[in-house]
């Protein structure tokens, strides 16, 4: 046979260095003549020792023969066109048939697309890179887009080719992408893209935007539909659209979900929903013990969160991750859910059956760094494609991880839709961006001469702010209701501010001031209290600057600060007092709440990630009984638009006395929207009652005691009011009405105007 194709193409494709394999593999038209066409079809198959081209509709078969080299195989036919053919390969004692990838040459990623995506505008650009199941011409695969500018050349690996990268080179297209359709692959397939570099290094990555990867410690991506999962949220999405998230009420239960729960785990006395347990001496990891699944989680985490009156459920990274000790908080797969749970389609279950059990979902998102590990986005290309090259701006050497390259646009679109694609394949309700004043300050954690400052001069990270506008800019766009919180520690302004007045568009702010500020007031002996009220009342004087949630969260109970009972002094009485009070004060100040698995039933020990929660401490009354206090507060947060509508605005919260430091007591009003529906707030920080103590309150009526954190079904003393006080026409506090209260020790005090007892009593004539 003639040659169709010079040598030095031959081996470019043997050697594994042509950039566009389609110019030279597939069918080819070589000659046209007296109304006849011509054409050559080429294929390079590495292991095969025969080959022919098969017409199935023709019932045709042509062999192929071989003239550059062993394994590159060409045949030629004269017809009209090329159409439907497939390939028999003789590998051994083996033969198979399959279709040619170089015969399918038009591209799925459009140039519009690749513009788009160069200019950091392509919101769903997961649904055109990564790997997609599609059908073209007729024929089932998988196309394949990879980013991957300065490479040299880049390969699908998988065991559809036995993980060798000669079998199916890519064609690169404008703007970097790589792409290839592959003929009979399917869901559930894993692969890896192989880049080599110019210096012929070559590089094994799991893909960028994948939507599955291998349970650790393997690596590859899975091919997955994401498209196939029925929902039955409509409702919830539709009440979603319509809500105003800042005046709902949102208390939110943060949670590990390798560490909430394992199965084959055992304890003592009781489960964690009260049923009896097997009685064991220690409460301990068994042989044999593994995760539960997202199914199993929806079954035993769904009904403990709406029994204890959460609104959301917060979970720690549930992108894929490496290294289990690292939380999530070092992703690799951002488009991935872990495997660790189940596939993608078991995650989407536990969202919906969230949503039909009324609690929202957070996810805790992290653009702010990645790992280095090998399979990763780091070095993707052989060069710095995703960070930067230089480590004052590229690493963070506290964490051993890198620093995306924010002012590359397709670094930019590759995070802003990740942050949309959570919303849209997943239904999530939220996002909790985790460490944003990392992104924020080019200095974070270095010392002079280790960073380098903007074009300013200055020390703030202009691209990083500019890529969390656009983020949450498109993220209220696409999806009104949402959250986005920001985990910011800093002074820097407008957080949760609008972008078009200069804010950085988030919704809510975690208040990380009046947690360091409350944590070391409820740490000190309550005699000292005295003389740090300023812990407890500084913060309303910011607490309207952004949009606030107060977070008790897992960083403040690892790494030796203790968990929250070791925190507070005392005697063991003491502590759950302590404990009770905190929660009161948390749940009736101004700003949405979270709090972190464990410290709903007061677990002594920090958490640890490796095993479970101490659900065996439930088994103990007191434990029991500070679970059933969180019940109750959420119970009244949701059932008291006050404590909630006006969260951030300075028109929902007044002082009645913020200066009694003498008695470690503040008192305050809390309003709802309207101004008619209020509560009486008093907390006495010490263990110290107090009998016969004034209040001013607003109006005149009975006050009814709709929380007392002292209560006897609390495990508290039962001091109290009898239920109520009715309020006198005693000046107090600049006020013309107040109440006599008796004030527990270490006890929060929820007092609401009875509406019908006041209008009964004044229709009688009592009042």
């Amino acid at each position: 046979m003639i040659p169709t194709i010079a040598q030095d193409q031959v081996d470019r494709i043997v050697h594994n260095h042509h950039h566009n394999p389609f110019e030279v593999l597939g069918p080819h038209l070589v000659l046209q003549q007296d109304g006849e066409t011509t054409w050559a079809i080429r294929a390079y198959l590495p292991s095969a020792s025969a080959a022919w081209a098969i017409f199935p509709e023709e019932r045709l078969e042509v062999p192929m023969v071989s003239v550059h080299h062993p394994h590159f195989f060409e045949c030629t036919i004269t017809r009209h066109e090329i159409a439907n053919y497939q390939l028999r390969i003789q590998e051994g004692e083996h033969e198979r048939v399959l279709y040619d990838p170089y015969a399918f040459r038009s591209p799925l990623v459009t140039d519009f697309d690749v513009h788009l995506f160069c200019e950091g505008n392509h919101h769903r650009i997961y649904e055109k890179l990564g790997a997609h199941l599609t059908e073209i011409e007729g024929v089932s695969g998988v196309y394949f887009a990879v980013w991957a500018p300065n490479a040299r050349n880049v390969s699908v690996l998988g065991d559809f080719n036995y993980w060798d990268g000669r079998k199916h080179q890519m064609r690169k297209m404008d703007g970097g992408v790589w792409d290839l359709f592959i003929p009979g692959v399917k869901a559930g397939d894993p692969y890896k893209f192989e880049i080599k570099n110019w210096e012929g290094h070559i590089y094994e990555k799991s893909d960028p935007y994948g939507f599955q990867q291998e349970v650790r410690p393997k690596t590859a991506s899975i091919v997955a539909n994401l498209d196939h999962y029925q929902w039955s949220d409509n409702d919830w999405m539709d009440k979603r659209r319509h809500t105003a998230p800042l005046e709902q009420p949102v208390s939110v239960y943060e949670v590990h979900l390798g560490s909430w729960l394992h199965e084959n785990f055992a304890f003592p006395g009781t489960h964690y929903d009260g049923t009896p347990a097997e009685s064991v001496s220690v409460a301990e990891l068994k042989p044999g013990t593994r995760f539960l699944t997202y199914k199993e989680l929806a079954d035993r985490l769904i009904p403990y969160v709406k029994e204890m009156g959460f609104t959301h459920v917060e979970l720690l990274p549930v992108a894929e991750h490496p290294f289990d000790g690292s939380w999530g908080y070092q992703v690799i797969g951002y488009y991935a859910v872990t495997s660790r749970y189940g596939t993608p389609q078991d995650f989407m279950y536990f969202v919906d059956q969230c949503h039909q059990n009324g609690i929202g979902v957070i996810v805790d998102w992290v653009p702010g760094h990645f790992p280095k590990d090998g399979h990763g986005l780091a070095g993707f290309d052989g060069t710095c494609l995703y960070e930067h090259a230089d480590p004052r701006k590229g690493e963070h050497k506290e964490w051993g991880t890198l620093i995306f390259n924010y002012g590359r646009n397709e670094v930019r679109n590759f995070l802003v839709a990740n942050a949309l694609f959570w919303f849209d394949k997943y239904h999530i309700d939220g996002i909790r961006v985790d460490a944003v004043a990392s992104m924020l300050y080019l200095d974070y954690c270095r010392k002079d001469g280790e960073w380098l400052p903007n074009q300013y001069g200055g020390r703030e990270n202009i691209e990083a702010a500019d890529f969390l506008r656009q983020t949450n800019h498109l993220l209220f766009s696409y999806y009104p209701g949402v959250l986005s919180i920001a985990e910011e520690s800093t002074a820097w302004p407008m957080v949760s501010w609008p972008t078009y007045v200069g804010g950085l568009g988030f919704n809510l702010k975690w208040n990380m001031g009046w947690m360091h500020d409350i944590l070391d007031y409820f740490s000190m002996d309550p005699w000292f209290r005295q003389f740090h009220q300023n812990n407890v009342t500084f913060s309303i004087w910011y607490a309207f600057s952004e949009n606030f949630m107060l977070a008790l969260s897992h960083d403040e109970i690892v790494h030796g600060k203790s968990n929250m009972l070791g925190k507070v002094p005392g005697d063991e009485w003491q502590k759950f007092a302590n404990l009770r009070c905190l929660y009161a004060y948390m749940f009736t100040h101004p700003g949405k709440k979270t709090l972190f698995m464990s410290m709903e039933f007061g677990q002594w020990s920090e958490w640890n990630v490796w095993g479970d929660l101490e659900w065996h401490l439930l088994q103990y009354e007191p434990h029991q009984k500070l679970k059933q206090f969180v019940t109750d507060l959420n119970q009244l947060y949701r059932n008291e638009p006050c404590l909630y509508t006006q969260d951030c605005r300075q028109e929902g919260f007044e002082w009645i006395d913020c200066s009694d430091n003498n008695h470690s007591v503040v008192s305050f009003v809390r309003w709802d929207k309207d101004y008619k529906d209020f509560v009486v707030v008093v907390c006495n920080f010490t263990p110290q009652p107090h009998s016969h103590y004034r209040v001013g309150v607003p109006k005149l009526g009975f006050y009814r005691e709709v929380l007392n954190s002292d209560s006897r079904k609390y495990g508290g003393s039962n001091m109290g009011n009898l239920g109520g006080k009715w309020a006198e026409e005693w000046w107090f506090h600049d006020r013309p009405y107040s109440i006599d209260l008796c004030l527990p020790p270490l006890g929060v005090l929820v007092l609401k105007l009875d509406h019908a007892a006041t209008a009964a009593a004044s229709a009688e004539g009592d009042f």
